[in-house]
């Protein structure tokens, strides 16, 4: 029986369309919260996620948008106190990553990465603060175990995910007066499209994270899901500034 920690709040998930922010989404609706799938590009990966939470009872719209725009970001958030009235929840985790050598980092890949990963948070949240109620809010960032792990060939993609660290801690002190906590939780391997997509699946890349992961396998969406619902609950009321790191022990 899934716990109802979150019956009457209601959640933004960024990048929801499908791995780890459609893991999270459903997670969230299945503990009550009404919940707004957003998404940039895979309008059709975002309504299947509506319509699975739906089939299960539960509430969530799809809207469209590039977290690195402000004008998305507005609408975004409008279109989820239009629907749903309040916002409780924001869920930073839209994030793209490409690994290269540092011979072939380009300014082009270097600002997508950065635009998305590191400025997408940035709008998110300063928007989200408008919404929040009295009662504040807490927000979850998806940041990576790339930090600790820092191998070669992510050099602008760690940047990002090293940034997304740091602002998680100065807006936990900046927002706390506000009642709004914020926590990042960092994942390691984290089997998705994306990770079969750019070709880690079977990949010498691949056996090593998991021989360096005391628990000896790669992490699913649902390893994750179920910390972003406890930190987007009261239960973790206590909690804000953290980096959690939910990766097997890997970093």
């Amino acid at each position: 029986m899934e716990s109802k920690r979150l019956v009457g709040k209601v959640a933004v998930v960024t990048g929801a369309s499908k791995g780890i922010g459609a893991g999270i989404a459903k997670q969230l609706a299945a503990e009550g919260a009404a919940v707004v799938v957003n998404y940039a590009s895979s309008k059709e990966g975002a309504g299947q996620v509506v319509n699975e939470i739906a089939a299960h009872g539960g509430k969530a719209i799809a809207v469209q948008g590039d977290v690195a725009k402000t004008e998305d970001i507005e609408r975004l958030f409008a279109e989820a106190n239009k629907v749903f009235g309040r916002l409780d929840i924001l869920v930073n985790n839209a994030g793209v990553y490409r690994f290269a050598p540092l011979e072939e980092v380009t300014e082009d890949e270097f600002h997508r990465q950065f635009n998305t990963n590191v400025l997408g948070i940035i709008l998110a949240t300063r928007e989200a603060v408008k919404y929040f109620g009295n009662d504040g809010g807490s927000v979850v960032n998806i940041g990576s175990s790339v930090t600790s792990l820092t191998p070669p060939t992510s050099v602008v993609y760690a940047a990002t995910k090293g940034a997304v660290s740091t602002i998680t801690r100065v807006l936990a002190k900046e927002l706390g007066p506000k009642k709004i906590r914020v926590n990042s939780i960092n994942p390691g391997g984290v089997e998705t499209e994306g990770f079969h997509t750019l070709g880690f699946a079977g990949s010498d890349f691949e056996k090593q994270m998991i021989a360096q992961t005391p628990l000896g396998r790669l992490g699913q969406p649902q390893d994750i899901a179920p910390v972003a619902a406890f930190l987007a609950s009261s239960d973790s009321g206590w909690i804000t500034g953290e980096i959690v790191h939910v990766a097997g022990g890997l970093g």
